[in-house]
């Protein structure tokens, strides 16, 4: 078992970043990243341009972690044994499928109401209870990450909460 270390310099495109960031944001959820590590690992998978880039970003995560990061290439059986069990869309099918929600106007709310409505708007629904949350727990300090959040979707776009990227 070679770890993916040969396949660890290909490049990867837009939807690998996509599906590495939502993996984030799963762990987020479960609570194993404080958001200081969530918005440094969002970040980081955003940046990424090499499987090389993403792995050291799920090293001491339990799955699910991207199957591109895993021994079989995307598609195959040992790749589809590791993929997350929420339902997420073959990868093929991520670039064909676009949402009916706007990346735009889910990152204009989360910047002019940083509570986590635009995410709420795009169907992630955990991801924006944790914005509002924090938000509300921090007394409007937390307010910060929505922002964030709502710059990176104006920038990289994102996804919906089926897996469908924005339009």
């Amino acid at each position: 078992m070679n770890g993916g270390t040969d396949t660890d310099d290909l490049r990867i495109g837009t939807a690998e970043r996509d599906l590495a960031t939502r993996l984030l944001s799963d762990h987020f959820a479960q609570g194993r990243l404080s958001v200081e590590e969530y918005e440094d690992r969002a970040g980081r998978a955003l940046a990424a341009r090499t499987r090389r880039d993403v792995r050291p970003l799920f090293g001491d995560l339990p799955a699910p972690h991207p199957p591109y990061l895993t021994d079989g290439e995307p598609g195959t059986a040992a790749a589809a044994a590791t993929t997350t069990p929420t339902p997420a869309p073959p990868a093929g099918m991520e670039a064909a499928e676009v949402s009916d929600r706007s990346a735009v106007a889910a990152g204009v709310l989360q910047i002019v109401l940083p509570c986590g409505i635009g995410r709420f708007y795009s169907g992630h629904t955990r991801l924006a209870l944790l914005q509002l949350i924090v938000t509300v727990l921090t007394f409007g300090l937390g307010a910060i990450w929505p922002v964030v959040d709502g710059i990176l979707l104006l920038i990289h776009g994102g996804t919906d909460g089926r897996g469908r990227r924005l339009n």
